[in-house]
Protein backbone atom coordinates (compact mmCIF):
# COMPACT_ATOMS: atom_id res chain seq x y z
CA UNK A 1 0.00 0.00 0.00
CA UNK A 2 1.62 3.27 -1.10
CA UNK A 3 1.62 6.23 1.24
CA UNK A 4 0.45 9.61 0.05
CA UNK A 5 3.03 12.44 0.08
CA UNK A 6 2.76 14.80 3.04
CA UNK A 7 2.00 18.38 2.04
CA UNK A 8 4.39 20.91 3.58
CA UNK A 9 3.19 24.53 3.24
CA UNK A 10 6.74 25.80 3.74
CA UNK A 11 7.63 24.66 0.25
CA UNK A 12 4.75 26.49 -1.43
CA UNK A 13 6.16 29.03 -3.87
CA UNK A 14 3.89 31.98 -4.62
CA UNK A 15 3.27 32.48 -8.31
CA UNK A 16 3.36 36.27 -7.89
CA UNK A 17 5.59 38.56 -5.86
CA UNK A 18 3.45 39.51 -2.84
CA UNK A 19 5.08 42.92 -2.69
CA UNK A 20 4.78 43.73 -6.40
CA UNK A 21 2.23 46.50 -5.86
CA UNK A 22 4.52 48.24 -3.38
CA UNK A 23 7.50 47.99 -5.72
CA UNK A 24 5.37 49.30 -8.60
CA UNK A 25 4.15 52.20 -6.49
CA UNK A 26 7.64 53.29 -5.45
CA UNK A 27 8.93 52.91 -9.01
CA UNK A 28 6.17 55.15 -10.36
CA UNK A 29 6.69 57.58 -7.48
CA UNK A 30 10.42 57.81 -8.28
CA UNK A 31 9.71 58.47 -11.96
CA UNK A 32 7.14 61.15 -11.12
CA UNK A 33 9.62 62.77 -8.72
CA UNK A 34 12.70 62.60 -10.94
CA UNK A 35 11.09 63.54 -14.25
CA UNK A 36 10.42 67.22 -13.35
CA UNK A 37 13.98 67.47 -12.00
CA UNK A 38 15.39 66.15 -15.27
CA UNK A 39 13.24 68.63 -17.22
CA UNK A 40 14.29 71.54 -14.99
CA UNK A 41 17.99 70.72 -15.44
CA UNK A 42 17.59 70.08 -19.20
CA UNK A 43 19.14 66.65 -18.70
CA UNK A 44 19.47 65.06 -22.12
CA UNK A 45 21.92 62.12 -22.09
CA UNK A 46 21.26 61.47 -25.77
CA UNK A 47 23.34 64.55 -26.62
CA UNK A 48 26.47 62.66 -25.55
CA UNK A 49 26.17 60.12 -28.35
CA UNK A 50 25.43 62.52 -31.19
CA UNK A 51 28.07 62.14 -33.98
CA UNK A 52 29.45 65.68 -33.72
CA UNK A 53 29.75 65.54 -29.94
CA UNK A 54 31.33 62.10 -30.13
CA UNK A 55 33.96 63.46 -32.54
CA UNK A 56 34.75 66.43 -30.29
CA UNK A 57 34.98 64.18 -27.23
CA UNK A 58 37.31 61.77 -29.04
CA UNK A 59 39.61 64.63 -30.09
CA UNK A 60 39.63 66.06 -26.55
CA UNK A 61 40.39 62.73 -24.90
CA UNK A 62 42.94 61.86 -27.57
CA UNK A 63 44.92 65.02 -26.80
CA UNK A 64 45.62 63.60 -23.33
CA UNK A 65 47.96 60.96 -24.76
CA UNK A 66 50.82 60.64 -24.31
CA UNK A 67 51.28 62.47 -20.99
CA UNK A 68 54.04 65.07 -20.90
CA UNK A 69 57.01 63.96 -18.76
CA UNK A 70 59.44 66.83 -19.27
CA UNK A 71 61.62 67.51 -16.20
CA UNK A 72 60.62 71.19 -16.05
CA UNK A 73 56.91 70.34 -16.00
CA UNK A 74 57.39 67.57 -13.44
CA UNK A 75 59.23 69.95 -11.12
CA UNK A 76 56.42 72.49 -11.43
CA UNK A 77 53.87 69.80 -10.67
CA UNK A 78 55.79 68.63 -7.58
CA UNK A 79 55.97 72.20 -6.30
CA UNK A 80 52.26 72.78 -7.01
CA UNK A 81 51.34 69.47 -5.35
CA UNK A 82 53.23 70.45 -2.21
CA UNK A 83 51.41 73.78 -2.21
CA UNK A 84 48.08 71.95 -2.55
CA UNK A 85 48.81 69.71 0.45
CA UNK A 86 50.01 72.74 2.43
CA UNK A 87 46.80 74.65 1.65
CA UNK A 88 44.66 71.73 2.78
CA UNK A 89 46.66 71.07 5.95
CA UNK A 90 46.93 74.72 7.02
CA UNK A 91 43.25 75.24 6.27
CA UNK A 92 42.32 72.21 8.39
CA UNK A 93 44.44 73.43 11.31
CA UNK A 94 42.68 76.80 11.20
CA UNK A 95 39.32 75.05 10.85
CA UNK A 96 40.06 73.07 14.02
CA UNK A 97 40.89 76.25 15.91
CA UNK A 98 37.48 77.58 14.86
CA UNK A 99 35.51 74.38 15.42
CA UNK A 100 36.88 73.32 18.82
CA UNK A 101 35.80 76.31 20.95
CA UNK A 102 32.49 76.66 19.11
CA UNK A 103 31.78 72.97 19.69
CA UNK A 104 32.51 73.28 23.41
CA UNK A 105 30.18 76.26 23.72
CA UNK A 106 27.35 74.89 21.57
CA UNK A 107 27.16 71.31 22.90
CA UNK A 108 24.17 70.93 25.21
CA UNK A 109 25.64 68.12 27.29
CA UNK A 110 28.49 70.44 28.37
CA UNK A 111 26.10 73.15 29.60
CA UNK A 112 26.07 73.41 33.39
CA UNK A 113 22.66 75.09 33.39
CA UNK A 114 21.11 72.19 31.43
CA UNK A 115 21.94 69.58 34.09
CA UNK A 116 18.68 70.19 35.95
CA UNK A 117 16.63 69.91 32.74
CA UNK A 118 15.71 73.17 31.03
CA UNK A 119 18.65 75.32 29.98
CA UNK A 120 18.76 78.87 31.30
CA UNK A 121 17.83 81.68 28.91
CA UNK A 122 21.26 83.26 28.43
CA UNK A 123 23.14 79.97 27.76
CA UNK A 124 20.33 78.92 25.40
CA UNK A 125 20.58 82.17 23.42
CA UNK A 126 24.39 81.89 23.23
CA UNK A 127 24.16 78.26 22.13
CA UNK A 128 21.66 79.06 19.38
CA UNK A 129 23.73 82.04 18.19
CA UNK A 130 26.82 79.82 17.88
CA UNK A 131 24.84 77.18 16.00
CA UNK A 132 23.60 79.80 13.55
CA UNK A 133 27.20 80.95 13.11
CA UNK A 134 28.20 77.40 12.22
CA UNK A 135 25.30 77.23 9.75
CA UNK A 136 26.48 80.47 8.16
CA UNK A 137 30.09 79.29 7.83
CA UNK A 138 29.28 75.94 6.22
CA UNK A 139 26.45 77.29 4.04
CA UNK A 140 28.86 79.33 1.93
CA UNK A 141 30.96 76.98 -0.26
CA UNK A 142 34.72 77.25 -0.02
CA UNK A 143 34.79 78.27 -3.69
CA UNK A 144 32.76 81.39 -2.89
CA UNK A 145 34.94 82.18 0.12
CA UNK A 146 38.01 81.82 -2.12
CA UNK A 147 36.59 84.28 -4.65
CA UNK A 148 36.03 86.76 -1.83
CA UNK A 149 39.51 86.37 -0.33
CA UNK A 150 41.23 86.52 -3.72
CA UNK A 151 39.90 90.06 -3.98
CA UNK A 152 40.92 90.86 -0.40
CA UNK A 153 44.39 89.30 -0.09
CA UNK A 154 45.15 88.78 -3.79
CA UNK A 155 46.02 85.66 -5.78
CA UNK A 156 47.83 82.88 -3.98
CA UNK A 157 47.49 80.11 -1.39
CA UNK A 158 46.36 82.45 1.42
CA UNK A 159 42.91 82.76 -0.12
CA UNK A 160 42.61 78.97 -0.32
CA UNK A 161 43.69 78.48 3.29
CA UNK A 162 41.15 81.00 4.58
CA UNK A 163 38.36 79.57 2.41
CA UNK A 164 38.92 76.01 3.67
CA UNK A 165 39.26 77.25 7.26
CA UNK A 166 35.87 78.97 7.32
CA UNK A 167 33.80 76.37 5.47
CA UNK A 168 35.38 73.37 7.14
CA UNK A 169 35.29 75.10 10.52
CA UNK A 170 31.50 75.23 10.22
CA UNK A 171 31.32 71.60 9.06
CA UNK A 172 33.58 70.29 11.81
CA UNK A 173 31.77 72.26 14.51
CA UNK A 174 28.40 70.84 13.47
CA UNK A 175 29.50 67.21 13.19
CA UNK A 176 31.64 67.32 16.34
CA UNK A 177 28.61 68.56 18.29
CA UNK A 178 26.39 65.79 16.92
CA UNK A 179 29.01 63.13 17.73
CA UNK A 180 29.43 64.37 21.29
CA UNK A 181 25.70 64.61 21.97
CA UNK A 182 24.87 61.19 20.49
CA UNK A 183 27.15 59.21 22.83
CA UNK A 184 26.89 58.23 26.48
CA UNK A 185 26.56 61.41 28.56
CA UNK A 186 26.33 60.00 32.10
CA UNK A 187 30.06 60.40 32.95
CA UNK A 188 30.01 63.98 31.67
CA UNK A 189 26.91 64.89 33.64
CA UNK A 190 28.41 63.32 36.76
CA UNK A 191 31.55 65.43 36.40
CA UNK A 192 29.52 68.62 35.90
CA UNK A 193 27.32 67.86 38.91
CA UNK A 194 30.42 67.52 41.09
CA UNK A 195 31.85 70.92 40.15
CA UNK A 196 33.84 70.11 37.01
CA UNK A 197 34.32 72.76 34.32
CA UNK A 198 33.46 72.43 30.64
CA UNK A 199 36.99 71.53 29.55
CA UNK A 200 37.45 68.96 32.31
CA UNK A 201 34.09 67.37 31.49
CA UNK A 202 35.05 67.29 27.81
CA UNK A 203 38.53 65.79 28.20
CA UNK A 204 37.60 63.25 30.88
CA UNK A 205 33.95 62.54 30.06
CA UNK A 206 33.19 62.96 26.35
CA UNK A 207 36.54 62.74 24.56
CA UNK A 208 37.68 59.24 25.70
CA UNK A 209 34.57 57.51 24.32
CA UNK A 210 34.35 59.59 21.11
CA UNK A 211 38.01 60.10 20.20
CA UNK A 212 37.98 57.39 17.52
CA UNK A 213 34.98 58.81 15.67
CA UNK A 214 36.20 62.40 16.01
CA UNK A 215 39.66 61.56 14.68
CA UNK A 216 38.29 59.44 11.84
CA UNK A 217 36.01 62.24 10.69
CA UNK A 218 38.81 64.83 10.99
CA UNK A 219 41.17 62.77 8.82
CA UNK A 220 38.37 62.25 6.29
CA UNK A 221 37.79 66.00 6.14
CA UNK A 222 41.51 66.56 5.57
CA UNK A 223 41.27 64.20 2.60
CA UNK A 224 38.31 66.23 1.30
CA UNK A 225 40.27 69.44 1.86
CA UNK A 226 42.99 68.20 -0.50
CA UNK A 227 40.43 67.76 -3.27
CA UNK A 228 38.89 71.14 -2.47
CA UNK A 229 42.28 72.88 -2.59
CA UNK A 230 42.71 71.66 -6.18
CA UNK A 231 39.35 73.14 -7.16
CA UNK A 232 40.22 76.42 -5.43
CA UNK A 233 43.26 76.71 -7.67
CA UNK A 234 40.92 77.41 -10.61
CA UNK A 235 39.96 80.75 -9.01
CA UNK A 236 43.55 81.82 -8.31
CA UNK A 237 44.25 80.16 -4.94
CA UNK A 238 47.43 78.51 -6.25
CA UNK A 239 48.54 74.90 -6.15
CA UNK A 240 47.87 72.06 -8.55
CA UNK A 241 44.49 73.44 -9.57
CA UNK A 242 45.99 76.66 -10.90
CA UNK A 243 48.58 74.75 -12.95
CA UNK A 244 45.78 72.53 -14.27
CA UNK A 245 43.71 75.56 -15.22
CA UNK A 246 46.63 77.16 -17.08
CA UNK A 247 47.30 74.00 -19.10
CA UNK A 248 43.61 73.60 -19.98
CA UNK A 249 43.43 77.19 -21.19
CA UNK A 250 46.41 76.50 -23.46
CA UNK A 251 44.68 73.30 -24.74
CA UNK A 252 47.71 71.27 -23.69
CA UNK A 253 46.10 67.88 -23.11
CA UNK A 254 49.38 66.09 -22.40
CA UNK A 255 50.15 68.36 -19.46
CA UNK A 256 46.58 68.03 -18.20
CA UNK A 257 46.89 64.24 -18.35
CA UNK A 258 50.11 64.31 -16.31
CA UNK A 259 48.53 66.52 -13.66
CA UNK A 260 45.44 64.33 -13.45
CA UNK A 261 47.62 61.28 -12.87
CA UNK A 262 49.47 63.11 -10.09
CA UNK A 263 46.18 64.23 -8.60
CA UNK A 264 44.85 60.66 -8.57
CA UNK A 265 48.05 59.49 -6.83
CA UNK A 266 47.73 62.35 -4.33
CA UNK A 267 44.15 61.39 -3.43
CA UNK A 268 45.21 57.73 -3.16
CA UNK A 269 48.02 58.78 -0.78
CA UNK A 270 45.58 60.79 1.32
CA UNK A 271 43.25 57.80 1.44
CA UNK A 272 46.13 55.57 2.58
CA UNK A 273 47.05 58.03 5.34
CA UNK A 274 43.41 58.13 6.41
CA UNK A 275 43.24 54.32 6.52
CA UNK A 276 46.48 54.19 8.52
CA UNK A 277 45.11 56.51 11.21
CA UNK A 278 41.86 54.55 11.40
CA UNK A 279 43.74 51.29 11.89
CA UNK A 280 45.91 52.83 14.58
CA UNK A 281 42.81 54.05 16.40
CA UNK A 282 41.14 50.65 16.22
Amino acid sequence: MSSLPVHNPRFDVPLRDPAWHQRLFWMVFAIVLIWPLAVATEFRPGVLIEPENMRISAEFIGSFFPPVLEPELLWRIVDATWTTVAIATAGMVMALTIAFPLTILSTRVLSVSAISGRMNTLPFVVRQAIRWMLIFLRSIPELVWALVFVRVVGLGPTAGVLAIALTYGGMLGKVYGEILESGETTPTETLLRNGSGRLQAFFYGLLPQNVMELTSYTVYRWECAIRSSVVLGFVGAGGLGQELDNSMKMFNGGEVSTMLIVFILLVALADAVSAFFRKRLI
